[in-house]
């Protein structure tokens, strides 16, 4: 597929039946939708100078396939996304595994079988096991909360460890709250597994990476006749929102949006800037053939980082004498800094303020947010690209 830089002199939007802002898994998925089943001529603006979105994998000086912005762990329950995302990939039998390093004991999260007889010592962690077997079935994910409900000592003996040693402070770290401030119902839905299997998502029925990496995925997904994909654009630079129309480029533009940016950097911010979770990510190369035994080790009682990953735990890459691993430091993110917003903070107030930037477009029969930055919230993978069939569904159903 040709990727163009910048826009040509010659753009013309009134050329393209839709303009999609974004070329991550929501715009990408539209753009190949409306391509193919509705026969559009469609034009994707990257502000980055690549595609594939925050899913973005590249080979780095080692010679190691790295996730340029975080690890990006394919699983699904949605056969339809699996199907279609499968057109784009083969996939690997990658089933992915965490471990919580607390107080230097490596145990596997969701914590399990393994994890109790770990934290409490064989004879202890199997009678709780057996507590829990009887009170909820085995191969069960159950919350924290639900151990609470049955007001055991012992079950409560557990939740209250899980609570401590796996939440607490990995949550202060990730989201910069003390205790107090943390919603006791997200508290509440703190799983544990009651059972052996040490998967971290062990009842998903597709699971595993792209054979070639995402930003592979992303080109196959992209290699359309009807599209065309410029990167290093900034779409703000060449959007007018009115209250009744979508400019581009200076001129009214009568086909189809598809917005999967932050609706709050369209508006300048003016109503305030919706708040995010941003990450520094530290790569380190080391000389060695393996750092950690899984792909994920969260750090939940020590450090400041969050997690360590290693990629070719992963990817299954073969590179002797040499892995690269990345730590992970969350922190505010600052709008105009050119950090990545990850994480929207979900509250009532923000949701007021981005429900107010959402009715500046709800007018507009051709603007459609998709998205995580656009939707300002939290999604997988496989649920955005959910999203985005869905919307492509009904924009090829109005011009059926």
């Amino acid at each position: 597929m040709d990727i163009t830089s910048g826009l040509p002199e010659s753009f013309n939007p009134a050329s393209y039946d839709m303009i999609v802002v974004g070329a991550g898994y929501a715009g990408s998925v539209c753009a190949r939708r409306l391509a193919e089943s509705a026969g559009f001529r469609v034009a994707v603006l990257e502000r980055r100078g690549h595609i594939a979105g925050n899913a973005y994998d590249c080979t780095d000086e080692a010679g190691i396939l790295i996730h340029e912005y975080g690890p990006h762990i394919y699983h699904t329950f949605d056969e339809r996304v699996h199907n279609f995302l499968s057109r784009f990939t083969k996939w690997t039998d990658y089933q992915h595994k965490v471990l919580a390093n607390i107080h230097g004991t490596l145990m596997p999260v969701p914590f399990n079988h393994t994890s109790l007889k770990l934290a409490f010592g064989e004879v202890r962690g199997e009678e709780l096991y057996q507590k829990l077997v009887e009170a909820f079935g085995e191969n069960k994910k159950v919350p924290i909360m639900e151990l609470r409900k049955k007001n055991d000592p012992d079950l409560q003996e557990v939740a209250d460890y899980v609570y401590e040693n796996v939440f607490l402070y990995y949550t202060m770290k990730q989201w910069g709250q003390t205790p107090d401030e943390i919603d006791p119902s997200v508290t509440g839905r703190v799983p544990i597994f009651i059972g052996d299997d040490d998967r971290y998502f062990p009842q998903a029925p597709f699971q595993g990476m792209p054979a070639e990496g995402y930003t592979k995925l992303f080109e196959h997904m992209l290699d359309h006749d009807l599209i065309d994909v410029y990167v290093n654009v900034d779409a703000r630079d060449i959007l007018e929102i009115t209250d009744t129309n979508v400019h581009v480029c200076g001129k009214c533009y009568g086909g189809e949006i598809i917005y999967t940016g932050p609706l709050d950097e369209l508006f300048n911010l003016d109503l305030g800037a919706l708040p995010y979770r941003t990450l520094d990510m530290v790569f380190e190369t080391l000389d060695v053939d393996q750092y950690q035994p899984v792909g994920t080790v969260n750090y939940t009682t020590s450090e400041d980082f969050t997690r360590i990953t290693e990629f070719k735990n992963m990817t299954g890459q073969v590179v002797p004498g040499k892995t690269t691993i990345m730590k992970e430091y969350s922190h505010a993110f600052e709008p105009g800094s050119g950090q990545t917003p990850y994480y929207a903070i979900i509250d009532p107030e923000n949701q007021a303020l981005y429900e107010r930037y959402l009715e500046r477009v709800q007018n507009l029969t051709n603007f459609h947010p998709v998205g995580r930055l656009a939707e300002y919230r939290y999604y997988d993978m496989d649920a955005v690209t959910a999203s985005a069939l869905d919307l492509s569904d009904e924009i090829i159903a109005t011009h059926a």
